[in-house]
């Protein structure tokens, strides 16, 4: 479990946490030649209350507004916070911002500490107490205790430590089943070792030499070993810090406002998000040119704001569409904190609807707060024929693996065909398009077999999965036909009117041919362009045969040449062309393509210059 310390500078958060914890979390030559925190700090508070006994990793932050930037990225991911207020002083202008942040950020339990209370009177004292409870309403420290303490004398450490107790025990612990997601605080080389990085495990249980990736980029690597709390450890579990020791990545391949995560297919980059947007009460009017500084996690990028009802303003909770200036690692539910460039301020936050809209240019969802289940429903819709694997709905929809069927299951508005989703509604649209396409085709190709499987494959643009059950549901009902590689419509038979009479015709004309027919060309020629349409016709009719691509001869014809040949080698002999040619009386012209097609029907093999037969009984 993460406890995050929060308020303004020089009102004791890195004294306090070291009279906890006995550590000292300043660790920069600057900090301590200045006295302020600038970099984030951590340390572990080990607690044996009657409510809760374990350890709570400290991320101590700086308090100073132009370190508000690492502020945010220490806070994001904490379970508890520690919100520190000097009480000689009481309420600053970053007690507020950072308590506004903890409220944005979905923190739900903390304790408040009113440190340096040595130095304060009785009745001012009081008032502090009554000015922080006041300020506490409506924000994410709502009820919290407030705790008076001295960090320099050790007037109500005890007090402030069972405080942290009873608040811990309310937190929910965190899944360790999840997907593993480790924002990245800190980067470094260890000679010997190699490239370490550092942060809080937001989610998942990482193991000793799982595999990993590291965004941005996506490149891979490998858990050399873990250290959380100092420790080595086989598995680092969800709500600690952990250093991380990788193999297969260098120190200068891993950015500013990394993450690690899991090496599975979910995880993906973007430039633009959906999510649910509000801003501060105090904060101007968000239009689409206004440009504001994202917060996630220990990501900071640009990022323009969108909304179909067009300015955001304060006082409403509105959908809006994200474009990012840079592409960083998201998942729905995510918080994130919106401040403005200049002056450097806290305006806003909100939660990831969408982590991997489309494109750019993707709309808003309809409305804000949708559940679940109905974004699934608009996302599978949005996917279209292509569908949306299961396996990235934990990140699109934001819920943990084992939670994912059940989803699907209540989801009506979606159906589910193997491994993926689709939008429910979908297949009666493509059903009704597979028909029409198919009557298209046998319009426009009355004399063709159907429409072909990979034509019509393609020109739908479907999965494998969705097709294949189009095609079930459609046969089943008869409405079409599959036919080897093609698809009619049920009972549909290639020519009719004066094309069936042409098929007679023709018929006719390759019979009186006998075992020396004419060519297809020379068909052509007396019975117009269609014929080599029309000859397929009936071939598929069992009426002919094509012996070349040039020939066809009739079922009669060929079964007299196969009698033939059947007697010439009765006997088992193997014969030259020569030979075949006494028995069966064909010039080399008609013979020659005979013996091929002898071949390709494993009738005869050829060796050189001599075949053999081979009769099934």
């Amino acid at each position: 479990m993460i406890l995050g310390t929060a308020g303004h500078i020089d009102h004791g958060k890195t004294t306090l946490v070291r009279a906890l914890t006995g550590v000292d979390t300043d660790r920069l030559p600057e900090e301590k030649r200045r006295g302020i925190t600038i970099e984030l700090g951590f340390a572990p508070l080990a607690l044996a209350e009657e409510s809760f006994t374990g350890t709570l990793g400290v991320v101590d932050v700086p308090g100073h507004d132009a370190f508000v930037r690492t502020m945010l990225a220490g806070a994001t991911g904490v379970d508890l916070a520690l919100l520190v207020i000097a009480a000689d002083e009481g309420v600053m202008p970053q007690t507020r911002e950072h308590l506004a942040i903890l409220t944005l950020l979905g923190v739900s339990g903390g304790v408040v500490a009113l440190t340096k209370s040595d130095l304060a009177e009785g009745e001012w004292l009081s008032l502090v107490t009554d000015d922080v409870r006041k300020l506490l309403e409506d924000s994410a420290l709502e009820g919290a205790a407030i705790v008076p303490c001295s960090a320099t004398t050790g007037a109500g450490l005890v007090e402030l430590r069972r405080a942290l107790g009873a608040a811990a025990a309310r937190v929910p612990a965190r899944n360790g089943g999840d997907l593993v997601r480790l924002p990245l605080d800190r980067a470094f080389t260890v000679k010997g070792t190699g490239t370490v990085v550092t942060g809080t495990l937001w989610s998942g249980s990482l193991d000793r030499e799982s595999s990993v990736r590291i965004f941005p980029g996506g490149r891979a690597a490998r858990v050399r070993s873990l250290e959380s709390h100092g420790a080595a450890v086989e598995r680092a579990l969800p709500g600690t810090r952990v250093a991380v020791a990788l193999a297969g990545v260098d120190r200068e391949e891993v950015s500013h406002g990394g993450v690690l995560v899991a090496f599975d297919g979910a995880w993906r980059e973007t430039d633009v998000l959906r999510a649910d947007v509000a801003l501060l009460d105090d904060a101007a009017s968000l239009g689409v040119r206004t440009r504001v500084r994202f917060h996630l996690g220990t990501s900071e990028v640009g990022a323009r704001l969108i909304s179909a009802g067009g300015r955001v303003e304060a006082g409403a909770i509105r959908a809006v569409r994200i474009a990012l200036d840079a592409p960083i690692v998201a998942r729905a539910g995510d918080r994130f904190v919106l401040r403005s460039a200049s002056p450097a301020m806290t305006v806003g936050g909100g939660i990831i609807t969408d982590p991997q809209p489309p494109s750019r240019r993707a709309k808003p969802w309809p409305s804000a707060g949708a559940a679940a289940t109905e974004r699934l429903g608009w996302i599978a819709a949005e996917c279209g024929a292509l569908g949306l694997a299961i396996g990235d709905i934990p990140v699109r929809v934001g819920i943990p693996p084992e939670e994912t069927l059940a989803l699907v299951e209540r989801a009506r508005a979606v159906t589910r065909l193997g491994d993926r989703v689709y939008d429910a509604a979908l297949r009666a649209k493509l059903r009704d398009r597979l028909a029409s396409d198919v009557r298209a085709w046998h319009k426009a190709n009355p004399l063709e077999a159907g429409l072909p499987l990979q034509h019509a494959r393609s020109k739908l643009r479907a999965s494998d999965e969705l097709f294949d059950d189009l095609l079930r549901d459609m046969s089943a009902r008869r409405k079409i036909e599959l036919r080897g590689a093609v698809l009619t419509k049920a009972g549909w038979r290639a020519a009719s009117g004066a094309d069936a009479a042409k098929l007679g015709e023709l018929a006719v004309a390759v019979e009186a041919g006998g075992v020396s027919p004419m060519s297809v060309d020379e068909l052509a020629d007396q019975f117009g362009k269609e014929t080599p349409a029309l000859l397929r016709a009936l071939e598929r009719e069992g009426r002919l045969v094509a012996v070349a691509p040039d020939r066809y001869y009739s079922v009669k014809a060929v079964e007299s040449l196969m009698a033939s040949l059947r007697e010439a080698t009765a006997g088992g002999a193997e014969l030259t062309v020569s030979q075949v040619r006494e028995f069966v009386g064909l010039s080399r012209k008609y013979l020659i393509p005979f013996l091929e097609y002898c071949d390709r029907i494993a009738v005869s093999r050829r060796k050189g210059d001599v075949r053999s037969f081979h009769w099934k009984a």
